[in-house]
């Protein structure tokens, strides 16, 4: 990959990729790092800090997540209609910082009100940072997947470090040093952001710098009531993560309202756009499934590691949340073949569509789940199935992503007219926060608890196996589903590849 010195405004780049992807990689890079890094101890410091139970803390985790993803609604629109992307980037930032900050507080409290401040963060960061990355490419341009899936290696290379360093500092010398170093990390992507914006401010700026500063009550104007706005909605998160079964009736009117924006406002553009928005909010609701099947790895599969694999390496017990790590560890290691394999499939006419690629990663996320069967025959006297277990699950879990989550980013970027970006990239964020609300009703299933009565090491395997399983076989049913509807999808499309 090599960098054009003409990928200048106004001027087309042909060759490598624009040096903006570069430094979007590294200030997405050390955002995930935090992220992650607030993720990966999070069920854990629930359940052995504060004492949860499993069914609890999946459900709080299942809020937290979900309403990170569903931030980037507003915060899509707050950058289209008022401060930009550069701005939303760098506001986002700096709150998520503050927010693992808030966590060293150490009790529930403080615990709930970092959560709130990282969700709002996470929504001006999240949406806008990858609306950048599409910007920085000219409609139709076949570097463009291949742009995204480089920019997702960057996500993952930041979950590796989460996954690896602050999972081991979080668990063996403290979670407050785990969820502070998080902290530090989101300063480094900010600063990495700011010294590099030259290279994407031509599509970052702000929309109309005169309504931003006007005044609308006296001396405070619209990028104050941005902040003052952005610092009130914390509570109500906190309100929202504590109540978390309410969250159910309002994602999916969020949704339904989304979806109905979205057609409508692709109506408005002609029959084509749509169509692509039909096809966009139908993606959207497959996206659903996949996460929110996906998404035990934070909670039901870091608890099964911790309860029922063997963790043993070479003497040295791995700890439970590291076990995350298998998963970025792939993506880095596959992402640059998958990167180059979409190029070279489309150069001979063989890559396949946008629906069959979903239909496959579907297929490989059922996959990895059924190997949790063949691991319960090889389990130990200590109902702790092989560490290799959780090896390949998170190998078929992480091709399957492949061929999905990088690819979701760039088709929102090819079936959303430019002036919807920011608001289509919010809706498709919106289904990763359904799928994560989901995802925590699921891993509740899994719960070591039977009422008030703990469950044996052997149940608590028979039932990790018995959900995981279920969600393997129903996962090839959808695949197979899909991979009959991948020709009406396609006619959706209208020609987006």
């Amino acid at each position: 990959m090599s960098n054009n010195p003409s990928d200048s405004p106004g001027t087309p780049v042909k060759t490598g990729h624009p040096k903006g992807l570069y430094v979007l990689f590294m200030a997405e890079m050390w955002e995930r790092f935090c992220y992650y890094g607030m993720r990966v101890l999070l069920t854990l410091y629930l359940v052995k800090s504060l004492m949860k139970g499993d069914a609890e803390a999946a459900l709080i985790y299942g809020a937290y997540t979900s309403l990170v993803y569903a931030a980037p609604v507003l915060g899509g629109r707050v950058a289209d209609q008022l401060i930009g992307y550069k701005w939303a980037v760098i506001l986002g930032g700096l709150l998520m910082a503050i927010g693992e900050f808030f966590i060293l507080g150490g009790n529930e409290t403080w615990l709930l009100v970092g959560m709130g401040t990282i969700i709002v963060g996470n929504g001006y960061f999240k949406a806008n940072i990858s609306s950048i990355v599409g910007k920085l490419y000219e409609d139709d341009d076949p570097r463009r997947d291949s742009g995204f899936t480089i920019f997702y290696i960057g996500i993952n290379i930041g979950a590796l470090l989460a996954t690896t360093v602050v999972a081991f500092v979080g668990e063996t010398y403290g979670f407050k040093y785990g969820f502070g170093l998080a902290g530090i990390g989101m300063l480094l992507g900010i600063l990495f952001f700011v010294l590099g914006q030259n290279t994407f401010s031509h599509v970052s700026g702000v929309p109309d710098p005169e309504k931003m500063k006007k005044g609308v009550l006296g001396p405070i104007n619209r990028w104050h009531l941005v902040i003052l706005g952005s610092i009130a909605i914390i509570p109500v998160l906190y309100f929202l993560i504590e109540t978390n079964e309410i969250l159910e009736y309002m994602f999916y009117g969020l949704f339904a309202l989304v979806a109905y924006s979205l057609i409508s406002a692709g109506a408005k553009e002609g029959t084509i756009w749509r169509d692509r928005m039909i096809a966009l909010v139908l993606f959207m609701i497959i996206n659903i499934v996949f996460w929110a099947c996906f998404e035990q790895a934070g909670t039901s599969l870091t608890l099964f590691a911790d309860r029922n694999v063997d963790r043993m390496v070479l003497g040295w017990e791995m700890p439970a949340s590291m076990t995350q790590f298998f998963n970025p560890f792939f993506i880095i290691l596959f992402g640059s073949i998958f990167s180059v394999m979409w190029v070279k499939l489309s150069k001979i006419g063989r890559n396949p569509s946008i629906p069959m690629k979903f239909a496959l990663g579907i297929l490989q996320l059922g996959i990895g789940f059924l190997i949790t069967l063949l691991g319960r025959e090889f389990v130990n006297e200590a109902y702790q199935v092989p560490l290799l277990t959780l090896v390949f699950l998170y190998l078929f879990h992480t091709t399957g992503e492949l061929f999905l989550s990088p690819i979701g980013l760039s088709m929102v970027t090819k079936l959303s007219p430019k002036k919807m970006t920011g608001t289509a990239m919010g809706g498709w964020f919106l289904s990763f926060a359904i799928a994560n609300y989901l995802a925590g009703q699921i891993a509740a299933l899994t719960g070591a608890e039977d009422g008030q009565q703990a469950l044996s090491l052997g149940d608590q395997l028979g039932q990790y196996t018995s959900v995981f399983s279920t969600i393997g076989f129903v996962l090839l049913g959808i695949s197979l589903l899909l991979m009959i509807l991948a020709r009406p999808l396609n006619k959706l499309m209208h020609g987006v590849k």
